[in-house]
């Protein structure tokens, strides 16, 4: 995947920050952790694989699957 170059702006405080998380290896880059930290905001924002792919559940049909194994695995309950 191609990169483009973009130029930022931050308080120096936050800077100090992330070159104490780079120093520390946490990060192999400055530019390494703003991408990581852009690519989980964009994953929060527009959902990863498996919040689109629960998204296109039927809920009522879940819940009716859920609830026919939960009866298979306990089996009937005895009388008291």
């Amino acid at each position: 995947m191609s990169t483009a170059k973009i130029a930022i702006s931050m308080n120096k405080e936050m800077l100090h920050q992330l070159d104490d998380l780079v120093s520390k290896a946490e990060f192999p880059s400055r530019s390494g952790a703003i991408q990581k930290a852009v690519r989980e905001m964009l994953e929060k924002k527009y959902g990863n694989r498996l919040a689109r792919e629960c998204a296109k559940l039927d809920p009522e049909e879940e819940m009716a699957i859920a609830e026919e194994g939960m009866n298979s695995e306990l089996g009937s309950w005895p009388e008291y």
